[in-house]
Parts: C-alpha cells; structure tokens; sequence
C-alpha cells in the first residue's frame, strides 16, 4: 500500500501491485489505516476497484464493528441492498452544501463509506471540509455564541418533503411521539395531520477518541440561507417561513443574523477541498472530522453508500 505523506483530504491510498485484495488489507492493516483516517479525517483508496454493493459491503465489513441506520430521513436515497443506498438523489443541477451525516440527531455514524460505480460526465464531486479547521476559522465571539447557545432545529410535514410517516417509520401517533421523547424533541400535531418537531442541539462536540473539538452539527445545512435564493424566496411566498421543511435558530429561538451565517458558510467554503470522481474510487470518511457534499454534475453519476459504527451507542433510533 502506498500514500501521500502529508496531511491531505482525502489522503490517497493506493494499491502495491495489481489485484490487491482491499478488504483483506484493511482487516490485516488497522495500525495503519486507522490512524491516517484521524490525521486526515477520510482517505481515498483508489485503483482497488470498488465498484459495487458487495465489493463495498466487504470494506465496510472489514472496517467497522456495527451497520448504522440511516436515522430521521432528510434526502431521497434508495436503497440498494441491506445497509447500503444510493447518494442523495437530488436533481443534478443542485449544490448539496456540507454538512455531516446525521447531526442534528442524538446519534449517528461515525464512519461513512462512498463507492464510484460510474463518475459523472463533468462536476459530480463530493466535496470534503476538515471540522477543526472549520471551527477555527469561525470567528471566536461566533463560536462562543454557539457553544453557549448551540442550535435549535425545526422540521415541518406539511405540504412539502417528507411525510412524518416515512422520516419515523410508523403512522402511528403515540409511536412517534415515543421516540421524539427518547430524543428530546418536542411534538407539536395540526389540524390537518401535518406534524411540527423541534429540538436543541448542541453545535460543537468534541471527537470520541482524538477529543478535538469539532463544528458538528446541521445548523446551516437546514437553515433557508443554504437555498438558492431564488428557490427560497418561492417557498416562503408559497407557504410561509413555518411551513419550510427545515428551518433553524439560535437554541434559544431567537433568529441567526445573516452575517453569522455568511461567517460560517465563508468558514465551510476556505477548507473545501475536492477530487475527481474515478470509477473503482473508495472514500472512507470520519462522519466527525470530515463534512462532505455535492457537486452539480452532467451525466450517469452513481454514487453508493454505507454508514457505520454509530456514536454514542444505546441511542433510540428511528
């Protein structure tokens, strides 16, 4: 196996001869992959020619000791075999901003696992950005203000997204609310059985095993200011600001002034690092450390998807 010796995201990993059995390396090999996915927060394994649900199943296997679900439903996917997805089926012409799976939940994957079966014909990247150097680089008096403060999230089924039978699993009403009781949110039904969740969360944790502290969360991911201002100015003529999908706010309700989020998002953009999608490519990513994306693309992109080893354990899941 051979690598980039400097601190790169992704750092590059590539075979030492032709045919080498990737799965086997990385069970045989944690000493060295392991601390290489800390340094540089995902690594590429590119040349190995992991180009399928099965071929991507065994590295995950090899890598992880537990599947993580894919909890409270906020993109279209589909699944393509147990465990394992397609990427977030927006249409191509859409930016998915960074952001890190699952972290507006009380629990999510650690790891997550991306497979190229066919790169797309142009764009179609999936960009990376280094979670201590996002914080870092937000101003201070910001990042006082949310560690104090953190985020407060609100999600709306109602007229557009998801329903709240398919983001929960059930159709149940004293279900549902179990489980929004199990992860501190707050339920709120309406007349029309549209159904309105909010929550707390906390905008900066610390990594399980390095203690870094790390920008971890969904707060500007799921606030209008990450829609194309055309697409947003729609939505809210169309059916107000409580009746967006996703919608969030200082912890304790009190609205984010533009500026912070422009600090924020220019904090994302200035450690954005990207690649070119080959056909075979494994990126193998720390859900905490790495924030990842999408690229507007031309063409067949088919991207595939694992998630595993969710933090912390003994969390109610979805």
């Amino acid at each position: 196996m051979s690598e980039t010796q400097t601190r790169t995201l992704p750092r590059v990993m590539s075979p030492e001869h032709i045919g080498q059995d990737l799965p086997r390396w990385l069970t045989d090999n944690r000493e060295t992959w392991e601390p290489a996915l800390r340094d540089s927060g995902a690594l590429l394994f590119r040349g190995f020619g992991v180009d399928s649900a099965e071929a991507l199943r065994s590295c995950i296997e090899a890598t992880s000791t537990e599947w993580a679900s894919y909890r409270e439903r906020a993109t279209p996917r589909t699944a393509v075999g147990d465990n394992i997805f397609t990427s977030t089926e927006y249409p191509a012409k859409e930016v998915i901003p960074l952001h890190n799976e699952n972290s507006h939940c009380t629990s999510w994957p650690q790891k997550l696992y991306f497979c190229c079966v066919t790169p797309a014909t142009t764009g179609g990247e999936t960009p990376l950005a280094d979670c201590r150097d996002v914080l870092a680089s937000i101003p201070a008096a910001i990042r006082d203000e949310f560690a104090e403060r953190g985020w407060r999230y609100r999600r709306h089924f109602g007229l557009l997204g998801f329903s709240w039978q398919d983001v929960f699993g059930s159709s149940d009403h004293d279900q549902v609310e179990a489980y929004c009781r199990e992860n501190a949110m707050d339920v709120e039904w309406g007349a029309d059985d549209s159904l309105t969740v909010t929550y707390v969360r906390p905008a900066i944790h610390e990594h399980p095993i390095t203690g870094e502290p790390l920008w971890f969360n969904h707060g500007l991911f799921f606030n209008p200011f990450s829609l194309d201002p055309e697409i947003r100015e729609v939505l809210i003529d169309s059916v107000g600001v409580d009746g967006l999908p996703y919608n969030t706010t200082y912890g304790d309700g009190e609205p984010v002034p533009e500026p912070v989020l422009q600090e924020i998002a220019q904090a994302y953009r200035a450690h954005t690092r990207t690649f070119p999608w080959q056909r075979g490519d494994l990126l193998f990513v720390d859900n905490m450390l790495a924030a990842h994306g999408r690229r507007p693309f031309t063409g067949d992109r088919r991207i595939l998807v694992g998630m595993a080893d969710p933090w912390p354990p003994g969390v109610v899941t979805a």
